[in-house]
Parts: structure tokens; sequence; C-alpha cells
């Protein structure tokens, strides 16, 4: 009968465990992981006007990150979106409603820093950046595209971690 030595299945063990605290210590240190509420007074919305109101819940989701967005627009119709994207680069459907746009796409620049592509209906809506602030506290979403009117749009949204 073939038995496993000891000392293999020991190291193995210190192996998979020194990985898993791995993964959850890097998890754990993504700086957009928490919750996320609007700051209307430091927020610039062009052409406007501004969303009544939105929070924006990060989550670690393996090697990527799940959000989840909930508000009211412009026109006071609620927003409630999902997704779970990973730092490809690559479409990622958005599902729910009151949202400009169905897809995203996440680029990871640094450990702040994201970039992020939304399209509807396969046409690019805007192209932005998320930055976390050095201390955590701040996250400033800056993006430049058209709206559904067919407008320039450039809005910096400022984010304060509930």
């Amino acid at each position: 009968m073939n038995t496993i030595p000891r000392k293999l299945v020991i190291g193995a063990l210190y192996a998979v465990i020194g990985l898993w605290i791995t993964t959850a210590t890097v998890s754990a240190a993504d700086p957009f992981v928490g919750t996320w509420k609007l700051n209307l007074a430091t927020s610039k919305y062009s052409p406007g006007p501004p969303p009544k109101n939105l929070t924006i819940t990060y989550a670690a989701n393996g090697d990527g990150i799940k959000s989840t967005t909930e508000g009211v627009n412009a026109e006071g119709k609620p927003v409630a979106t999902t997704y779970a994207a990973t730092y490809d680069g690559k479409d990622t459907p958005v599902t729910g409603t009151g949202a400009p746009y169905d897809t995203i796409a996440l680029k990871r620049i640094d450990s702040n820093t994201v970039e992020l592509t939304t399209k509807k209906d396969g046409k690019v809506v805007s192209k932005g950046k998320r930055v976390v602030s050095k201390d955590g506290k701040v996250m400033t979403i800056t993006s430049k595209g058209t709206n559904a009117k067919g407008e320039p749009t450039n809005n910096v949204a400022v984010y304060d971690k509930q």
C-alpha cells in the first residue's frame, strides 16, 4: 500500500495555508473594497444634472471586484446595478436598472488606480479612472464620454468611504 510521507503532507498543508493567507491579505488590502457614498458638494457633473444620490459597495471577488450601486438618478428614477469584473480590460455585463451603460471594463494601473471603460450596446459611453486617496477615505471617479442626448460629458464624482 502506498502511503504519502508525513513530511510531504505537512509541507503541502503549509503551502495551501500560506497561499490562502496571501490571497486573503491581498483582497483585504484592496483600497476600493468597502461602501462609498457620493458627495454631491464636491462632485462636478458637466453638463449635469448630477444623480440625487448614489452609494457604491465594492467587495473582493477572487482576482477582481464585485460592485453594487444603489441610488436615485437625476430624473428621480432608481439606480440598482451590479457587476463582478476582473482587472483584465475585458467587457463585463452590468445588470440592473438605471445605469447609462450595460458593460464595464476595468484595468488596474496601481493599487489605488483603476482605468474604466463603459459601453452601451457595444458603443463606448465613457472612459475614465477610479482613484482612492492615499489615506483610503476618498474615491474620485473621473470620466469623459457622451450622454444619451449625444452631448459630451466630463464628470468628477467624489465618494466618501463609509
